[in-house]
This record gives C-alpha cells, sequence and structure tokens, in this order.
C-alpha cells in the first residue's frame, strides 16, 4: 500500500473489518449480530468500508491530503475488481461481493458522496441535500437491503427512503460537530425561512444560544425526519420483512435517538446525544422478536 493508505495491524482482513465496525460504536453494527454468517461478514466488510472512507473526511484536517486519500480509494476499488485488493476491507468484501450484488459503482458513489463533503459545505435547498444523502446513505440502503435478501424491487425503493431518514437524523443529531468542521448541512435557504444565520450556528453561543429560532428549524428538520421514515415504511413489501429486519433494527435505534434529541429540546450545538450500547442492544433484540 501507498503512503497514503491507512494502517492496517489485524491478522486478517475479516478480523480488521470486524474491529472497524466494532469500534465505530454505530448503530448499525448491533444490527449486524442477529445475521446469519455469509450475510453478516459482507455487511460488516462493506461498512467497515464506508468507515474507512469517511473517517478520511472527518479525520484529515488538511483538505488536499484528504482529496489525495480519497483518489488512493478510487484506484483502490478500480483495483479490487480487478482482481488486485491491497487494503483489508477490500480483500474481506471482494470474495462476497459477487454473491450480493456489491458492484464498484456502489463504493464509488460512497467516495463521490465524501468527496461532496470536501468541496462543500453548505446545500442551498433540500433537493441539493437529497442528492447528497442519496451518495452517502441511499446507497449505503441499496447494498444493505441486497446484503439483508430482497425479492422485490419496492424494497430498494424503500432502502434509499430509510437511508434518506436516517441520513437526516444525523445531520440534527450533529449540528455542533459539523460547525466545528465549518460544515453546515441546513439547506440555507431553510436557514433564511426561519431567520437563523449561518454564523450564529458555527459559533455555537451566545448571545444565539438555543433560541426560538434554532428550536423553530430544529422541530422542521425533525418533522421531515419522522415522515421520511414513515415514507420508508411504508414502502417495505411485506414479503420481504423478515429478511429486512436488521434494516428495521436501525430504522428503531435511530427513531429513538431522534425523539431523544427531540425530548432535550435539540440540545445538538453543544453536545452529542447518543443512545447506549445497551438500549441500541435492547431496541435491536426487540424490534428481531417483533419483527418491526
Amino acid at each position: 500500500m501507498s503512503e497514503l493508505a491507512p494502517a492496517a495491524t489485524a491478522a486478517t482482513p475479516e478480523q480488521y473489518v470486524q474491529d472497524k465496525a466494532a469500534g465505530s460504536g454505530s448503530s448499525f453494527y448491533y444490527a449486524f449480530l442477529f445475521l446469519p454468517p455469509p450475510r453478516r461478514a459482507a455487511i460488516t466488510a462493506f461498512y467497515a468500508f464506508c468507515r474507512e472512507v469517511d473517517d478520511v473526511v472527518d479525520e484529515t484536517s488538511d483538505a488536499g491530503v484528504a482529496a489525495a486519500k480519497l483518489a488512493w480509494w478510487r484506484r483502490e476499488v478500480a483495483e479490487a475488481y480487478a482482481g488486485r485488493p491491497t487494503h483489508p476491507v477490500t480483500r474481506a468484501l471482494m470474495p462476497l461481493a459477487p454473491t450480493f450484488g456489491i458492484e464498484a459503482a456502489h463504493l464509488n458513489a460512497v467516495i463521490e458522496g465524501c468527496q461532496t463533503d470536501l468541496d462543500q459545505t453548505r446545500f442551498l435547498d433540500y433537493p441539493g441535500l437529497q442528492r447528497y444523502c442519496h451518495l452517502v446513505a441511499g446507497i449505503v440502503g441499496e447494498v444493505a437491503a441486497n446484503i439483508f435478501g430482497r425479492t422485490h424491487d419496492d424494497t430498494l425503493r424503500y432502502a434509499h427512503r430509510l437511508g434518506l431518514a436516517m441520513q437526516l437524523t444525523n445531520i440534527i443529531r450533529d449540528v455542533g460537530d459539523d460547525a466545528r468542521r465549518g460544515r453546515i448541512y441546513l439547506p440555507v435557504d431553510e436557514l433564511q425561512r426561519f431567520d437563523v444565520k449561518a454564523h450564529e450556528l458555527l459559533q455555537r453561543e451566545a448571545p444565539f444560544g438555543y433560541s426560538e429560532r434554532f428550536t423553530a428549524l430544529m422541530r422542521f428538520q425533525a418533522e421531515r425526519a419522522h415522515a421520511t421514515f414513515d415514507e420508508a415504511m411504508a414502502l417495505l413489501p411485506e414479503a420481504d420483512r423478515v429478511a429486512q429486519k436488521p434494516g428495521l433494527m436501525m430504522a428503531n435505534i435511530y427513531r429513538t435517538l431522534l425523539r431523544e434529541i427531540e425530548a432535550q429540546g435539540f440540545r445538538v450545538l453543544h453536545q452529542r446525544t447518543s443512545l447506549t450500547p445497551l438500549k441500541k442492544l435492547w431496541i435491536a433484540a426487540r424490534t428481531h422478536v417483533r419483527g418491526r
């Protein structure tokens, strides 16, 4: 690997992606636990790829270096699908990709979404934000749905919509974290509608604080996220509901998180609300039993 490639120390590719997924603390990991081994191996490797690429943007302070690392990952994807993977993530993923329909275009879309994070720190309107969410979340949902197992094309529509709902929840949760990085994902025209200034979000301090304007803006964002969750659930064919249980687990975990943020009055400028691992596991287990 080149000096731009992330260091890898795990004994095997499979152990590397397992450590990457488990170490992220993500809600996704708890849903993976209920999958049979081949599907669990595939989603774990794919999720580790997404984490690697996302970490390039979040953990690399120099935009030029981050862009070079994303370029490295594009080359790695091309090499991997040509039969020459070098990174533990692609080495773990490639044997499983044909079985579960994971294509180079899927991986490159995720990279393109992360490139957007480097190139763009504002979104003028919701349609623009949706295009970004399609790359970083909708495509991820599509791949996950294929790995979980599906029989209907409508399941892909459900997966894209669910990915959007979860990404909207992430954006609400991460307003403060993103502001620290100089990024605002809330659409500019919606900031204007609620009379919230970009510099107020970026400062994250008095005299702005948690104003009524900010609360109204965030309530609007949360209502849209809830509506998108509802739309996703309505699209899921009953025949695929059992296979798609892991996605339902993630939906329930994210929706619980969203309600927690609402209950706290959208205190997202100075803190990052999260659920405990035990609560995530409990929600996943309850969903597994109830099937919804």
